[in-house]
């Protein structure tokens, strides 16, 4: 088993892949050199596929997975799933939190043995570069809803970059309901709330779960819907706990 993977869903990501994976195997290369990058493509209409297929022949520790486009909770869970280190990092293919930041999870889920680890933009520590006030103030009524519905405490669900042992990730992803093999096929960007998900199950299967401050740096993008998506991530709140009270989420 490898030490360490590092998972990154990309959805057309031609302009920034390549640099985004020199930063992330020249850091993990000094860092542990016992690691794997899959990136998942969750069917780009671009040239992400091909750019990282074109990297990985020179880069062996880099793999690309292609899936068609069911979202960003799909393509995270087959790159979770394909996984062989003991360690999972997963991680946004902007790098709005450098890879760097991996060394403040590993102190937590490796040297003082949590399940699971979560980036957080906020809390003491934890800084939001140039983030609009707009974007910040919808995070937050967001988070509102989500601490309201189904996750008490944890005051930010959303942030890209996560670390689990590698049997709770597999114990976690294989009983998504939402995210799981019931995502459906798109033909557009899709925001969801399958990290509301995630950490939904890891709560509810008693794993312990720490929130680390993060570096965080606003990436412009033009994915966003802001109804139509915020309508969506409200809704999955509300199906998470609906799945849980029908008895979904026990098997």
């Amino acid at each position: 088993m490898l030490n360490f993977s590092v998972v990154i869903p990309a959805y057309n990501e031609a302009d920034r892949i390549t640099t985004s994976l020199t930063h992330v195997v020249g850091f993990m290369r000094n860092f542990n050199g016992d690691f794997e990058v899959i990136v998942v493509d969750d069917g780009s209409a671009d040239e992400t596929a091909e750019k990282v297929k074109e990297y990985a022949k020179s880069n062996p520790e880099v793999k690309l997975i292609k899936n068609e486009h069911r979202g960003k909770g799909f393509t995270v869970r087959t790159g979770v799933l394909a996984a062989e280190g003991e360690y999972i990092y997963i991680a946004d293919a902007d790098m709005a939190a450098p890879i760097e930041e991996i060394k403040k999870f590993v102190v937590w889920v490796r040297d003082n043995d949590f399940d699971v680890a979560i980036g957080s933009r906020e809390g003491v520590g934890a800084e939001r570069k140039s983030e609009p006030f707009y974007r910040h103030l919808m995070g937050r009524g967001f988070n509102f809803l989500v601490q309201l519905f189904a996750l008490p405490g944890i005051q930010d669900s959303q942030c890209g970059f996560k670390m689990f042992k590698a049997d709770v990730a597999r114990d976690i992803f294989n009983r998504l309901r939402i995210y799981g093999d019931q995502a459906e096929k798109t033909d557009k960007a899709f925001l969801g709330a399958f990290d509301v998900e995630v950490l939904y199950l890891a709560k509810k299967l008693g794993y312990r779960i720490k929130s680390i401050p993060l570096v965080w740096t606003y990436v412009p993008t033009t994915r966003l819907n802001i109804v139509a998506d915020s309508y969506k991530m409200a809704r999955d709140v509300i199906r998470i706990r609906l799945n849980d009270l029908r008895g979904l989420y026990n098997s």
